[in-house]
């Protein structure tokens, strides 16, 4: 299938400022090869020796489904591509877990249909789990969906969080696992606590963590962004933060995604599935309190029905000079977005991470 490369620059105008308004598209710089069958959730794995040969991971989540990869300019390698996956529906890369005192980038996938994570070794894509970690074991409502890694600060530890298709209201929607070295080259994965409220709505899929503020948000898909601490050992790490607002979207939302700056600000940004609109909120919060997200900016895409997501602000080419923003399309693709595009003139823009 053809790649379509389009060039967007300076097409910032479909900033509507969050009052949903104005309908003028964001046209995304390249639009990936299409996946066999149902398109799901991206990751961006950055190749830090040569950010030119990053790699995009994107799921395919129909039974006997697919974890894509792609290069930067849209293609499938299909060499990389792992195959052969049952539903596999969300997918999250992190850098530099301990194994047999080697630091390994590893990207890893819930396998929905077999109730388990799949751990790959980027980024030849090899798998490192013996098979799968299983999940929610001994739950009546075992599918994962929805995966964010988080690694520790302070010690280096590498923790997977986990949503389900279907799961408690109680404070137990999602699972915390340590992802360890097995002692034998590969990865085993040990739970470290439940937590979660969730509203009863809909369902959880979309999570996203930010490593160096330490907090976790997820996607309730009709009732708002949930926001928790990260570090299972932190002082009240099961008490809700705060619940960001999204009763003025026009269906559900789903992806988050973090553009991160050296100074601890950024953006988090959130897609409303319904309406392919994504709206923008600070990642610090408010002067007086870090749990206070109003919406900033809101931004219409040319994506259809946006489910996952994922940014970097590292500047990985030409094209993308400030960060790349990866979204699905519910035609089978992936979209590339410049953040410079979905900025415009209104937010930071700061090639990797660097605050001018």
């Amino acid at each position: 299938m053809a790649i379509m490369v389009l060039f967007a620059f300076g097409c910032s105008g479909g900033d509507d400022s969050g009052n949903g308004k104005n309908s003028s598209k964001i046209s995304p710089v390249i639009i990936t090869e299409a996946v066999r069958g149902d398109a799901d959730d991206p990751a961006i794995w950055i190749n830090k020796n040569n950010p030119a040969e990053s790699l995009i991971l994107g799921t395919d989540k129909i039974t006997n489904g697919a974890l894509y990869v792609f290069d930067l300019a849209g293609h499938i390698i299909r060499e990389k591509t792992v195959y052969g996956l049952e539903r596999p529906n969300n997918v999250d890369v992190e850098y530099g877990l301990l194994i047999s005192g080697t630091p390994v980038d590893i990207a890893v996938v819930t396998e929905r249909g077999a109730h388990r994570l799949r751990v790959y070794r980027l980024p030849d894509m090899t798998p490192i789990d013996n098979g799968g970690i299983p999940v929610f074991t001994g739950e009546k409502y075992r599918e994962p969906m929805g995966i964010a890694l988080y690694k520790r600060p302070r010690d280096g530890a590498v923790f997977s969080i986990v949503s389900r298709k279907e799961g408690a209201r109680n404070g137990r929607y999602l699972w915390q696992y340590l992802l360890e070295d097995d002692g034998h080259g590969g990865v085993t994965g040990t739970k470290v606590r439940e937590f979660g409220l969730f509203s009863g709505k809909k369902e959880i899929e979309a999570v996203a963590v930010d490593d160096e503020l330490g907090y976790v948000y997820y996607s309730d898909e009709r009732a708002g962004i949930r926001k928790y601490h990260a570090d299972p050992s932190a002082a009240n790490a099961d008490v809700e933060l705060t619940i960001i607002d999204t009763s003025g979207y026009g269906g559900d939302n789903e992806g988050i995604s973090l553009y991160k700056i050296n100074d601890g600000t950024g953006y988090l940004i959130v897609s409303d599935q319904g309406a392919s609109r994504f709206y923008i909120y600070p990642r610090e919060g408010v002067p007086g309190n870090p749990h206070q997200h109003e919406v900033v900016k809101s931004v219409h895409l040319s994506t259809s029905e946006s489910d996952g997501s994922d940014m970097t602000n590292t500047a990985v080419s030409a094209s993308f000079p400030a960060g790349l923003f990866v979204a699905m399309s519910n035609e089978g693709t992936f979209h590339y977005y410049s953040w410079t595009d979905i900025a415009g003139s209104d937010l930071v823009i700061a090639p990797n991470g660097i605050k001018p």
